[in-house]
C-alpha cells in the first residue's frame, strides 16, 4: 500500500504542476519532464490496483482509471490513506 500511496501522490502532484505550467508560463522543459512522469505514475497506479486482489471487490479498479486523482480515490475508498500520527 505504501507504493500505491507514493504513486498516487506523484500522479496528483505531477498533474497539478502540468496544469499550473499550462496556465502560466507554458515552459517546454516542464512539459517534457512532467508529462512522462505523470503518465508513468498513472500507469503504475492502474497496474497496482488491478493486480491487487484485496482491492478487487471495493470498486477500486474503476476508480483507478480516473486520471490525476484515481490513486487518491482508491486510497480513500480502501482506507489506505494517510492517517494522522502515522509515520
Amino acid at each position: 500500500m505504501r507504493t500505491l500511496r507514493i504513486a498516487a501522490a506523484v500522479e496528483a502532484v505531477s498533474l497539478a504542476l502540468l496544469l499550473l505550467n499550462l496556465v502560466t508560463v507554458h515552459a517546454e522543459a516542464v512539459t517534457s519532464l512532467g508529462g512522462p512522469v505523470h503518465g508513468t505514475a498513472y500507469l503504475a497506479v492502474v497496474l497496482m490496483v488491478w493486480l491487487t486482489p484485496s482491492l478487487a471487490s471495493t470498486g477500486a479498479r474503476w476508480r483507478a482509471l480516473v486520471p490525476g486523482v484515481g490513486g487518491l480515490l482508491v486510497l480513500r475508498r480502501s482506507g489506505g490513506g494517510v492517517v494522522a500520527g502515522e509515520g
